[in-house]
This record gives C-alpha cells, structure tokens and sequence, in this order.
C-alpha cells in the first residue's frame, strides 16, 4: 500500500457515527469498514444491516446521549455527526434539539475520549447556505450553556426559530467555525458539509410534507440528486489523514448550486455575500 492510500485508510482508528440505521450515516459506515475502521454506531433503531458494535441514543434527550458517551470505551478518533430530521416532522423546537443541541451535547461529551490527531465532522445542509447573513440572529443560540437553555431560547424567539431546520443548519456551520481554534490548539480538527439535495429517508419526510413540486423546484446545476454514497465519500475525506491541514470548513456537496447562485449574484450586479 502507498502513502497516498494510506491518507485515505482508517486502519487502527476508532470512529463514531451517529444517524448509522440509514442514509448518509449508514454508507459513512459501510464504507468507514471498508477502510478498516473499528466503527461504533448510534441510532435511535437498530441497523437493518450487521454491525459489529451498535449503541442506541436519543438526540434529543440529554441523559440518553450521555449514556451513550458513557458507554464508549477508551479513545475516539473520529466522529461523524449526521443524524438529523428534516422540517417534515413539524416540530420547530424537537428540530433543533435533535440537528443541533443534541449534536453539540454529544461532540462536546464526547471530545475528552478524542487524542490529538481526530477529527470531527458534522453535516449541515444546503438550506443554511445564507448562514452569513443571520450570524447575529444565530448567534445567541451558540451561546446556549445546555440544551434546556437552546430550546427556552427557542421558545422566546418563535420568529427566529421559524421551521426550526435552517436555523439548526445555520448553527452547526456557525458551531464548526467558532469551535476550530480552541479544538485545533487540542490537535483536533472540525468540519462540516452543506449537502444538496440526496435520496435519503429525509427526503421522504419533505416529500411526505411538501409534495415532489418542493423538491423539483430546488436548482439542480447537475441536473439530478446526489446519491448518499457521495455525501458519505466527502464526510470520510474531511476526517481522514488526506484533510489534515483542513478544519472550521463548510464544504457544499450541493452539484454546484451554491457556486451557480453566487454567479447569478455576481451577473446581477449584486455582491455574492454581505459586506
């Protein structure tokens, strides 16, 4: 094996992968085993395929994610925050504790199992691809001490909130950023990604939700989904030894459709983000 296959292997290193049963979380970890990972999975339900260590979690309930952290033995070289739920679900409030409350209560738990050199990387969405224009309404939620704390937030701010889904995806992004130089002077590199649109139980949710029109009105530059196997390939890449020099990052696996509404910006006359 050369050093390039050996950047992108995970041979002797231990991941975590939340959201594991189906989707983006279940190719993560089909393909974290074929790397040679040693692959711990949380879900709310078991996996439908065989995996050798599974643990059960509930992201939005606090003393369920820190049993689950509790349960974990020794060290973590990699965590993969991706369980998530869509604006489908109807409840702005559970939303958010699961996208995100839940995903902070559970990588900052998780954090003093993880040596220098791991990694984190967390998925976001194309929705909060304007989280530059609402970091000041974003912001106060980052600064929530406890996850009690973010939904009495949210219950004061119902306009702010809103479905509850961009607001959580704003907010790992925002998450990602602000945590990269206090985790980096630890060794430890953050990530995140902003998937398109991708053919997973979420998209039933909207689907279920909103109708197909929804879905097909969202620009497509590629001219079609992103499946979840290529969703799962960016996320491995980012908390590989290949991204060793990359963290606070959003990465849009979107089919080029942030890049194509910049351009439109850009013939417009208008300025492509806030100045």
């Amino acid at each position: 094996m050369g050093h390039i296959d050996e950047l992108w292997r995970y041979d002797g290193r231990r991941a975590v992968v939340t959201g594991c049963a189906s989707g983006i979380g279940e190719h993560v970890v089909r393909q974290l085993t074929e790397l040679g990972a040693d692959v711990v999975g949380f879900d709310k339900r078991r996996p439908a395929f065989e995996l050798n260590d599974f643990r059960e979690v509930d992201l939005a309930d606090p003393a369920s994610i820190d049993r689950a952290v509790t349960s974990i033995d020794g060290h973590v070289d990699a965590l993969f925050n991706i369980a998530g739920v869509s604006s489908g679900i109807g409840d702005p409030q559970l939303i958010v504790a699961i996208n995100f409350l839940g995903m902070r209560h559970f990588t900052e738990a998780l954090v003093a199992k993880m040596p220098a050199g791991s990694s984190i990387v967390s998925v976001s969405s194309l929705a909060a691809a304007g989280y530059r224009e609402h970091l000041r309404e974003v912001a106060p939620l980052l600064d929530t001490a406890s996850m009690a704390d973010g939904i009495d937030w949210c219950a004061r701010h119902p306009d702010t909130l809103g479905t509850g889904y961009q607001l959580s995806k704003e907010a790992i992004i925002l998450y990602t950023m602000r945590n990269a130089t206090p985790l980096g002077a630890r060794g430890i590199r953050i990530n995140c990604t902003g998937p398109g649109v991708t053919e997973t139980p979420i998209l039933d949710q909207l689907r279920t939700a909103y109708g197909q029109g929804f879905l097909d009105d969202i620009p497509k530059p590629l001219g079609r989904v992103s499946e979840p196997a290529e969703q799962a390939t960016v996320l491995l890449f980012l908390n590989s030894h290949a991204a060793s020099y990359i963290s606070g990052q959003v990465i849009w696996v979107d089919g080029g459709n942030v890049g194509a509404a910049i351009a439109r910006e850009l013939e417009e006359g208008r300025a492509p983000w806030p100045v």
